[in-house]
């Protein structure tokens, strides 16, 4: 693209959904607090599932490099995805900024950003940026394969569950972190673990799978810590396989899915690695980064030091 096209201003991709419907209410609020700072910025609405996808690759047609999202995860998950699959700029010279205005906000907790308005603009205006990898999903929707990026963390089987279950709740208007904590109990009484080939850099393994978690990112789940070693500019992929365990020591467990000892679990396996490819004898659903996708057979990479990201404090080595 000419030079002369580029856009030196911010695009502002607003989800009014988010948090309970927050995203409209408090924008008139965020939007007087950004022009407080002097960032110049544009502001477009997503209007549909989707839609900030759809946003994000007319903007970069446009000129558009700078992104700030207004709303949670899976909102941050749509304009990635705009940034990625767009044909038109490579993505490292994007650069991502939050504001949070979702639910779980998992991303959020490895770079300092609060959920109060005026300090999350306020990092905005400072412009702190480092690249950070992408991860890659290629997955099934019936017959035909999908491909999906996310920035923070995906998942199989429970996990999944669990996603599908919580976004349920979301849309049927209820919030708060005990949202999450309702879906795991409520999972557990119909999930069976399901056998499966896990290949991991090219060696196969045979698991029992519960769940399989991938993390670029260390927290998912409204701060459930389940890839707690995880590096998002390190170049791999952390992750935690929960391989044959029962319900009931699930439940006899939970407190080890948030306080960052899950590795030390026997029967859970953690691994970091380049590429991952799931083969289970059952269709397994899977997600990212809060956002319910397709099914197994599924596969997963990284993408190095794919795109910049505007943070506060850096809460990873």
């Amino acid at each position: 693209m000419d030079q002369k096209c580029y856009q030196e201003k911010w695009l502002t991709i607003v989800n009014p959904n988010a948090g309970n419907g927050r995203g409209f209410k408090d924008w008139n609020k965020i939007s007087s607090l950004l022009s407080d700072t002097g960032l110049q910025f544009e502001t477009r609405f997503t209007l549909a599932k989707e839609h900030a996808i759809a946003l994000t690759m007319e903007a970069i047609s446009e000129g558009y490099r700078k992104f700030i999202t207004v709303g949670g995860d899976g909102t941050l998950n749509e304009v990635l995805n705009g940034v990625m699959t767009s044909e038109d700029c490579d993505p490292a010279s994007t650069s991502l900024g939050l504001i949070p205005v979702g639910t779980g906000n998992d991303w959020c907790r490895m770079f300092g950003i609060p959920t109060s308005y005026a300090k999350a603009i306020q990092i905005l205006k400072e412009g702190k940026q480092m690249l950070h990898d992408v991860g890659e999903i290629r997955f099934f929707e019936g017959d035909e394969e999908r491909t999906r990026y996310f920035l923070n963390t995906a998942g199989l089987g429970f996990e999944s569950v669990v996603v599908k279950r919580t976004n349920s709740q979301k849309e049927k208007g209820h919030n708060g972190k005990t949202i999450y904590f309702y879906s795991v109990l409520m999972g557990l009484l119909s999930y069976k673990n399901t056998k499966s080939e896990i290949i991991i850099d090219g060696e196969s393994k045979t698991a029992n799978i519960f769940s399989v978690n991938v993390g670029n990112g260390k927290y998912c789940g409204g701060g459930m810590r389940q890839t707690p070693n995880a590096v998002p500019d390190d170049g791999l992929l952390d992750v935690t396989v929960i391989n044959g365990v029962s319900k009931f020591e699930i439940v006899r467990n939970l407190n080890i899915l948030y306080n960052g000892k899950i590795l030390n679990h026997p029967r859970i396996d953690g691994y970091r690695c380049r590429s991952l490819q799931v083969n289970p004898e059952q269709r397994l659903w899977i997600e990212a980064d809060g956002e319910s996708l397709g099914h197994t057979p599924a596969g997963f990479s990284i993408i190095p030091s794919a795109v910049n990201i505007v943070y506060g404090t850096r809460l990873i080595p």
